[in-house]
């Protein structure tokens, strides 16, 4: 298990290179050239291909090289593309070609989104059941190590290497992870996708805590690749299934209250008197350390307890951490209940994220293990994009303790979904 879960971490981490450099370095970096606010708003566009990934998403199920294998097709050109995007950029002049540096930015997403696409389907592929825990820690912790990467650590040492020199940077991890996955060997397909439903021991035992796998429907033959009117027929089966309904409402609406609350809490801290380097300070590095550590607990929850199990509280204690937040604007926020409220929003928050992963891997087809988990990821995106949109207007209109209030009603509103959820997963 142990080199499936550092590859797993090694491809995660390469995905997370250019977006955390475009939300965290790209907007200093284009104000440091003299770009308007405006713009940087609208900079915010290079990040679609991660909205929209779902819509190429079958054709990662559908077309592959056998020789090479079904997701190592994928993986092994996207991260070359990446790679050379990269070094194409360390090339680039800003002043002479910023709009070239931008679409370069925008096609780093794209090879990066899509290759999510794979190593999703790849992960889906070769865990266990009761894998899923560990491995989706090598994907969450993966995913921001590699943005604190991309937009915090190469952006610190800036004065050394220069803008440059971080995209070159860049292109040489991704190249040291690209000779990794040449010298991995993907298992071969294996005939008759399956579904864990719960628990922690390996499958087919019987007692507390054990698992059952549930056999999903597939086409006559796993093994041979479906034709891209047989994906979608999949997903759509799959879609319709008993409980399907309340499982997409479970994932679009679980980050709801959370997201709310956070793209407004930094603002209001600012508001109440915090300077700006001690909420960077505490949101940006013991918050990252907090939600790093969550996450590792919600997947080892999610391996002892079970994964459903391992949701349910991960939900219980981050509706806290949220109404935590609201309780700070109605008393004085001092810097302890500051830090104090940061630490457990971004714990329990890291520890429900990697659950609701766990969970969300452990419910999809294997037969289409890339296009299902993506549209399921696509709906959790979704479902936090609207909660940001919305998330300012409410504050400007009815305050900060309103938002935070509502944020709240909303975090704990969720924790009643988890009762059909349940009733929907198979006894």
């Amino acid at each position: 298990m142990k080199g499936k879960l550092t590859l797993l971490s090694c491809l995660y981490f390469v995905q997370g290179l250019p977006y955390g450099f475009q939300i965290s370095a790209l907007p200093v970096y284009l104000r440091s050239e003299g770009v308007s606010l405006a713009g940087i708003g609208m900079a915010g566009a290079l990040s679609l291909p991660w909205v929209f990934k779902v819509v190429w998403g079958p054709a990662v199920d559908r077309f592959s090289v056998p020789r090479w294998g079904r997701r190592r097709s994928w993986i092994l050109p996207l991260q070359l593309l990446l790679m050379l995007s990269c070094l194409v950029a360390s090339m680039v002049e800003p002043s002479r070609g910023l709009m070239v540096l931008l679409s370069l930015v925008f096609a780093m997403n794209l090879f990066a989104s899509t290759m999510d696409v794979a190593v999703d389907g790849l992960a889906v592929d070769v865990l266990r059941t009761h894998e899923l825990g560990h491995g989706n820690i090598a994907q969450v912790v993966g995913y921001k190590l590699g943005m604190l990467a991309g937009g915090g650590l190469l952006v610190w040492a800036s004065p050394w290497l220069g803008w440059q020199g971080i995209f070159l940077a860049m292109s040489a991890l991704v190249a040291c992870v690209l000779v990794i996955t040449l010298f991995f060997r993907e298992p071969a397909r294996e005939p008759g996708p399956e579904v864990a439903v719960q628990g922690t021991a390996d499958p087919g035992t019987d007692g507390d805590g054990t698992v059952e796998v549930v056999p999903l429907e597939a086409s006559p033959d796993a093994a041979t690749p479906l034709s891209m009117m047989g994906v979608l027929n999949t997903l759509r089966v799959a879609l319709l299934r008993p409980g399907a309904g309340w499982l997409l409402l479970f994932i679009g609406t679980y980050k709801l209250g959370e997201t709310m609350a956070d793209t407004m809490f930094k603002p209001f801290l600012y508001d109440a008197g915090f300077r700006a380097e001690q909420i960077g300070l505490w949101v940006g590095t013991w918050g990252l350390i907090f939600s790093l550590a969550g996450s590792f607990a919600g997947g080892w929850a999610a391996s002892r307890i079970g994964i459903f199990q391992a949701v349910a509280w991960a939900a219980v204690l981050r509706a806290l951490a949220v109404a935590g937040e609201w309780w700070l604007s109605w008393v004085e926020p001092t810097v302890p209940r500051a830090v104090t409220v940061i630490s457990m929003e971004q714990f329990f928050g890291g520890a429900l994220t990697t659950a609701i992963f766990a969970f969300m891997m452990s419910r999809v087809d294997r037969s289409i293990g890339a296009t299902h988990f993506t549209f399921l990821a696509t709906v959790e995106v979704a479902g936090k994009l609207s909660a940001a949109w919305i998330s300012g207007f409410i504050a400007q209109s009815l305050g900060y303790t309103s938002l935070f209030g509502l944020a709240t009603f909303f975090a704990m509103a969720f924790l009643i979904l988890l009762i059909p959820i349940r009733r929907a997963i198979p006894a």
